[in-house]
Formats: structure tokens, C-alpha cells, sequence
């Protein structure tokens, strides 16, 4: 008998038969694992907490609103539901705040863990615990033990969110300091200088004095003795200083108010756009809380509760940062003898040293002290095994002083009146924040508030001596005397982390206020229109008119066309000259502009320091408009001199420009468009860890218009990646209080399989506004009922 023939054929379908069932189980056990932990939605939950039954309906795009009887299950309610939607982001911001990542990721956090210790966030909001009236600390105990009771249900259920089964950990119990360590971050993310002091110390060390001066926004020409102890006391500052960790430069935000005699309603509008890192969820949650005590709806960080921004039946409040100099250097001189022990007017003083060893998953536990000295934290390496102690810097910081900001949160939440509201304000102290307000009663109005320091001497532009008495903070501005403004004649206010204050206003607040373009182009349209609808201020928050290229291109363009002889970038000078200045996504000009002013950055700073002093040294656009104009106006600038005067420096930046996008977009400028550079990121933080992750979390990028400089802010980092903006946008009328409109980018929900994942990305490119209502009837969506005991 002869030999079989093998069935290849049939085999390869056996096979490929098998692989594709396997893939079928693979994927059905995949949905099924990350689809187990949904937040439950609708019909009802017993939660034991409760004194009695709660209602959680859920509106079309996600937004929880909370029907209680009394406050103390409001707030149980509302950290339930936070933590249904939220538990591994607002876990992982209490780690991150208290540097405690590495416990869940491994070795590569103990810097970042390091870094936060340092900053001394955890330390700093346990001792504001006792700041704390008793009725604040019952809000965040109720709140507390409805995360808590979620936790423990969900542990039971084993319905834990899929980010803890990837990572290997469960999350342990909530406290309330945990709530008030994430509000101390948020003081970080919008209150920090440190890092212009260090780079400025630097630059006196390594640059002559004329030529370091033009490096500050404002010199301090009357405070020889400090810039004689910089020079004199070096700190070791290049090689150690990270700018990974630094809060972005352009954490801002854009607000204002229009009074009734402005608006077709005859009330007032008001409209907010906090500007901050974009990410998936989104560092904002937006919530509505009913109580017989509060109505009101707005947006809150997920691991607080209240609403810190938004609107109740009365009024409506936003906030830009004032961006005050709330963080100073100090030069401490270390004893040889003893690196803990600094001098202070003529004797050694034993600083406070705390023990704060990092776990490290899978590894050995890392020793780590942080030396406090009578200013601050020791922010330098005290590591003196194998070196003599040097200079040493710490820092003094408003935010690391028992301060009482969610107190001011609840009287924000129940407050009717501007009196009410301003008088809640006492208690918000970090960050300092301005606030805009608008009331039923007609009344628009404005604050600057927080601590902002009075100094001994100098104003916070360099590290000053710690070794004496002679420096130092003397108290802050009196609350009373706090920029402030009521019902002005103009009929609006409006801020932009623009300067806030004119020449004549007695104390220091910052000399280092943000850009003026988006202030600006948010005023000329205000001024133009005295029938504001709620339409034309979401038109505004949208808006893409770039007043940074009104200011300088003419005077840009003049430098190219005297270098640019023999015509080799005549097309590209053309695309520049026939631009409408606005940054929209399909025109090539943004590109080409906004380019060009990071190659001047690049050409006059880059060369001329180490990669890290480049990249901790803030202020780098305001730095470099200010040697344009002084060179546009004639006068000498040594950098630019260096470079060859502003017509060979801009020139030179320009063909840096031109050579990189030629090399990323190719050789036909026609083609170019800002959009295909320019494109809205929302990255979750699993998303770093491998391509597949990243293409299973992350959303979709998306081109968009708008920059940094635009009302539409859109901030994007060298790659194009568009990750810092509008993180929120409200608008309201408080004509009608019972709706307002938001976008939350990218969406409500932190779960990947929810509708409410990232529903709002393509809201936020095109601006598309969601409804928000705060009367039960007119409440549409999904209910949940959470039974009591």
C-alpha cells in the first residue's frame, strides 16, 4: 500500500482554526475582566453608610447628580460615586502627592518620590488638619467613608478597577488627609518660582552682570547685598535639577465677567477655562450636589469633596492663577561638622530632620531624609559622604503653612452674596487664585486672593541669605488690600495670568506675569460687543487670533526680507506676510511662527548653558520678547549682539525653522498646515507604558488650532502633542442659574469601557458645549438609587 499523502491544507485550517478560537476565549476573557469592573449605573446598591437613601442620576454626558437629604450623606454620596468613576486616579494623586509611587511601580519612581518628600506636601497638609473648623473636618470624614465604602465593596466583589490588577496592588483606605494632600498638590501645580530663583543664582555665577541681567523680567537693581551674596555663596545647581518633575510653566487659565449693561439678558455672564495638563480622565470632575442646605453644580479634583469652581441657585465663581512669588530661596551654610545644623545669625542651628525611607517594590527599601531648616525644606542633595558641604538651598513656601482651602470650597458652595462669597475667601490661601464672581443680584466682581508674601528685604527674584535675620518674610499682603474690584464702570473683568496690579500698588505680588496676547484679544472683544449672548462667550473661549504675531511679525518679517536677498524663502515669507494671524488648523503660517519663536529661544540661550539649566529656566518668551523689543527699539542687547545683531539672529532661527519642517513636513511649503504638527493628546498614564497600552487607553489624536498664546489655549510640547490646555470651559448666565455649559475633556469616566471614557474629545477641538441642568425634573439620564442600612 502506498504512503499517505499529508493534508497540508487541512491541517492549516485545523491550525488556523485553533489559534482563532484561542484569540475568541483570549478576548471574550479580556472584555470580561475589564468589563466586571463598570461602575454600576442604575437600579439600586445598598450602602450602609447612608443614614438614608440617596439618588445618583447620571446625565447624558456622564455627569453624577446627587439628590440627598441631608449633607452628611451628600457628601458620603459624593465620594462614593467619585470613587465608582475615579479610585485609581485619585490613588494614584495621593501617592504621587505623598511620594509614596514607588510602592506600586518599582524603581522607577524613587526620584519622582523623592522629589515630592521633599516638597513636603503630605507633612504640610497634616498639619493644616488642625486648621480645620469641626464642621470642615465632618465633610471630609463623611466624604472619606463613602470612598471607603466603595473600596471595601469593591474588594469584596472583587470589582476593582482593572488599573490595580495590572499594577498588583489594592488600594488601601481613604483618610482625610489624603483629600487635603491632593488639594496641597494643586497649590504645587499653580504656585511654584523656585526653580527661576536656582536658574537666576546660576546665571549670576556663570555670566558677567550685564549680560545676566537681561536674563530677569526685572532686574533688582537695588539689592547689591543679595546679588553680592549669590555670587559669593554658590550653590551647586547645574547636574541637579530635573525639569521633569517642575509644574508646566502655563498653568493658567483664562476668566471673565460681563455685568448685565453688557449682555443681551441684561444679566451677567461669566465664563472660566482653568488651564492645566490634558490627560485621560481628566484632572476635573464635574458633579452636581443636592442638599436641602446647597444646590450646586460645577467641577471638583477627584479625591475632594464640594465644588471648588462652578455655580449654585445664586451665583457663579472662576479662577484664573495670579502666579504670585510664593516660593523663596535661601543660601544656608551648612556646619562642616554636622550637615544639619545651619548657621543663623552667627550659631549653628540643628534643623528638623525627617525620616522618609521610600519602599520600593520588588526591591530594597531606599533611606531618605528630609532636613528642614527654620525657612524650609533642604531642596540640594545634604548627601556629604564624599564631599565637603557647600551652599546649600532651602525654600519657604505659603502652601507648607496650615492653610484652610476646602473650608473656603464649602462657604464657596452655600454662599448668595458677594459678601458671603468674599468672606469664604479668608480661608483659601494657596494657591493664590483670581477670582471672578457674578450674582443674581447683578453684581460682577473680582479678587486676587491668597497669602502672597511681604518681604524683609528684596522681591523674590533671587535666593537670599539664610543665614541672618536680616531676610526673610515679615507677614503677607492684608487680606483687606488684596487687588479687588466690584461692579467697575467697564461693565467686565477680566484676567489671563496677566498683571493684575499697576505701578502704584504697594507690595510685591510676581514680575514674572504670563504673556499679555490672551488678556488682550479676550478685552478688545469684550469692549466691542455690548449684547453678549452665552454663544459669544463659548465663540471666545474657541477663539484662535494670535496677538503674539500681531505684535512682533512686522518687525520679524523686516529682518528676513534684509537677510533673505536672493529670494530663497519668498514663498514662505509671503504664506507669512498674507496670514490672517489666527491659528487656525489648516493654515501653514502658525507653523512656520510659532517654530520660529522657539528657534530664537534655542539660538540665543541653548548653546550658552547646561541641558538642565536650559530646561528649569522659566520665562524663556517673556526673556526673549523682552531682547526683540529692546533690540527692535534700537537699543543694545548683549545676547542678541552676540548673535550678530536682530537681523542675523532672526534669520538664523529662521533657517533652523525652515530646515525642520522642511526635513518633517517636506519640501513644499503650500502643504504645510499647523494642524498636522498641532494635535490634542488625552495620554492615560498606563499608556506609557508600551504601544499597545497606549493605543488601547489613550484617545485619538486630533488636529486642532489655537497655542499657547491664543484664548483657545492649546500648549503643546516640541513633538506637537497638544497636552496642556482648557481642561475645563464654563460658561454660564446667571439670569438663568438652573443650567450652565461645560466641557470636561476628555470625559467624565476614568474606565476604558464606559461611554463616558473620552465622548468629549472632539467637544473639545470643536468646542461643542454640553447642557448642565440643577433641577431634578429637567435631570435626564441613568438613576441610581443607593439604599441606607
Amino acid at each position: 500500500m502506498g504512503k499517505r499523502k499529508f493534508n497540508w491544507k487541512k491541517w492549516l485550517i485545523v491550525i488556523a482554526g485553533t489559534i482563532a478560537a484561542l484569540a475568541l476565549v483570549a478576548f471574550i476573557g479580556f472584555t470580561w475582566f475589564m468589563n466586571k469592573s463598570k461602575p454600576v449605573i442604575d437600579g439600586e446598591l445598598a450602602v450602609t453608610i447612608l443614614d438614608q437613601d440617596v439618588t445618583v442620576t447620571r446625565d447624558e454626558k456622564g455627569v453624577p447628580h446627587i439628590f440627598a437629604k441631608t449633607d452628611a450623606d451628600l457628601y458620603r454620596a459624593q465620594g462614593y460615586v467619585q470613587a465608582q468613576d475615579r479610585l485609581f486616579q485619585m490613588d494614584l494623586a495621593r501617592r504621587q502627592a505623598s511620594g509614596r509611587l514607588s510602592e506600586i511601580i518599582g524603581e522607577a519612581t524613587i526620584n519622582t518620590d523623592k522629589h515630592f518628600r521633599t516638597f513636603s506636601l503630605r507633612d504640610a497638609a497634616e498639619k493644616s488638619l488642625a486648621a480645620y473648623d469641626d464642621e470642615s473636618k465632618q465633610v471630609l470624614e463623611w466624604y472619606a467613608e463613602g470612598v471607603n465604602a466603595f473600596i471595601a465593596q469593591a474588594k469584596e466583589s472583587n470589582t476593582l478597577s482593572y488599573e490595580f490588577a495590572l499594577l498588583g496592588y489594592e488600594p488601601e483606605e481613604w483618610t482625610v488627609v489624603d483629600s487635603l494632600t491632593i488639594g496641597k498638590y494643586m497649590a504645587y501645580d499653580l504656585g511654584g518660582n523656585w526653580n527661576t530663583l536656582a536658574f537666576r543664582h546660576w546665571a549670576l555665577q556663570n555670566f558677567d552682570e550685564e549680560k545676566a541681567k537681561e536674563l530677569f523680567i526685572k532686574y533688582p537693581e537695588n539689592a547689591s547685598s543679595i546679588i553680592e551674596a549669590n555670587i559669593q555663596n554658590p550653590v551647586a545647581v547645574a547636574g541637579q535639577f530635573s525639569a521633569e518633575m517642575l509644574p508646566n510653566e502655563f498653568n493658567g487659565s483664562n476668566n471673565w465677567v460681563v455685568s448685565g449693561d453688557k449682555t443681551k439678558s441684561g444679566m451677567p455672564i461669566l465664563a472660566d477655562d482653568p488651564h492645566l495638563g490634558l490627560s485621560t480622565p481628566s484632572i476635573w470632575y464635574q458633579m452636581h450636589l443636592q442638599s436641602p442646605q446647597q444646590n450646586v453644580s460645577g467641577v471638583i479634583f477627584a479625591g475632594i469633596p464640594g465644588i471648588i469652581l462652578g455655580h449654585n441657585d445664586e451665583i457663579a465663581w472662576g479662577v484664573t492663577n495670579v502666579g504670585p512669588d510664593v516660593q523663596d530661596l535661601y543660601i544656608e551654610i551648612p556646619n562642616p561638622d554636622n550637615p544639619t545644623q545651619f548657621r543663623y545669625d552667627g550659631k549653628w542651628e540643628q534643623a528638623e530632620v525627617r525620616d522618609e525611607s521610600i519602599k520600593v517594590k520588588d526591591g530594597e527599601t531606599v533611606d531618605f531624609e528630609v532636613i528642614v531648616t527654620r525657612h524650609g525644606p533642604i531642596m540640594t542633595d545634604l548627601a556629604f559622604k564624599d564631599t565637603e558641604p557647600t551652599a546649600q538651598f532651602s525654600m519657604q513656601w505659603t502652601a507648607l503653612q496650615p492653610t484652610a482651602e476646602l473650608r473656603a470650597v464649602l462657604g464657596f458652595n452655600k454662599a448668595k452674596t458677594w459678601d458671603d462669597f468674599e468672606k469664604a475667601l479668608e480661608d483659601f490661601k494657596a494657591p493664590a487664585q483670581n477670582f471672578v464672581f457674578a450674582s443674581q443680584d447683578g453684581t460682577i466682581a473680582y479678587k486676587a486672593n491668597g497669602q502672597i508674601p511681604i518681604r524683609k528685604q528684596g522681591e523674590g527674584q533671587l535666593p537670599v541669605p539664610g543665614d541672618s535675620s536680616d531676610y526673610g518674610w515679615e507677614g503677607f499682603i492684608p487680606w483687606d488690600e488684596l487687588p479687588t474690584l466690584v461692579n467697575p464702570k467697564e461693565g467686565f473683568i477680566a484676567t489671563a495670568n496677566n498683571q493684575v496690579i499697576g505701578e502704584d500698588y504697594p507690595y510685591h505680588i510676581t514680575d514674572f506675569w504670563a504673556q499679555p496676547y490672551r488678556f488682550e484679544r479676550i478685552k478688545e472683544v469684550l469692549e466691542a460687543n455690548d449684547a453678549i449672548t452665552v454663544e459669544d462667550m463659548m465663540a471666545l473661549q474657541m477663539d484662535q487670533h494670535n496677538l503674539y504675531a500681531r505684535e512682533f511679525l512686522p518687525d520679524l518679517l523686516t529682518s528676513l526680507k534684509e537677510k533673505d536677498q536672493d529670494g530663497k524663502y519668498d514663498e514662505i515669507i509671503a504664506m507669512l506676510e498674507n496670514w490672517d494671524m489666527v491659528d487656525a488648523k489648516e493654515s501653514g503660517a502658525p507653523l512656520v511662527f510659532h517654530t520660529l519663536m522657539i528657534k530664537l529661544q534655542e539660538v540665543l540661550f541653548k548653546d550658552q548653558m547646561p541641558e538642565d539649566m536650559y530646561g528649569i529656566m522659566y520665562g524663556k518668551f517673556n526673556i526673549t520678547d523682552q531682547l526683540l523689543r529692546t533690540a527692535y527699539a534700537g537699543e543694545k542687547s548683549i545676547w542678541i549682539e552676540e548673535q550678530g545683531g536682530i537681523d542675523e539672529t532672526v534669520y538664523k532661527a529662521f533657517k533652523l525653522t525652515i530646515a525642520q519642517l522642511e526635513d518633517q513636513f517636506g519640501k513644499n511649503a503650500s502643504k504645510w498646515q499647523w494642524g498636522d504638527y498641532h494635535q490634542l493628546t488625552f495620554d492615560h498614564t498606563l499608556g506609557s507604558a508600551s504601544p499597545i497600552l497606549a493605543a488601547y487607553f489613550n484617545a485619538k489624536r486630533v488636529p486642532i488650532g489655537g497655542s499657547k498664546v491664543t484664548v483657545q489655549a492649546a500648549d503643546n510640547d516640541l513633538a506637537g502633542n497638544v497636552d496642556h490646555g482648557a481642561s475645563w470651559r464654563f460658561v454660564v448666565d446667571v439670569g438663568d442659574l438652573s443650567s450652565a455649559y461645560h466641557i470636561v475633556g476628555p470625559g467624565q469616566s476614568g474606565h476604558v469601557k464606559s461611554d463616558w471614557y473620552q465622548d468629549q474629545v472632539l467637544d473639545w477641538a470643536n468646542g461643542k458645549y454640553h447642557q448642565t441642568f440643577i433641577k431634578q425634573e429637567e435631570i435626564k439620564g441613568k438613576t441610581l438609587q443607593l439604599k441606607a442600612k
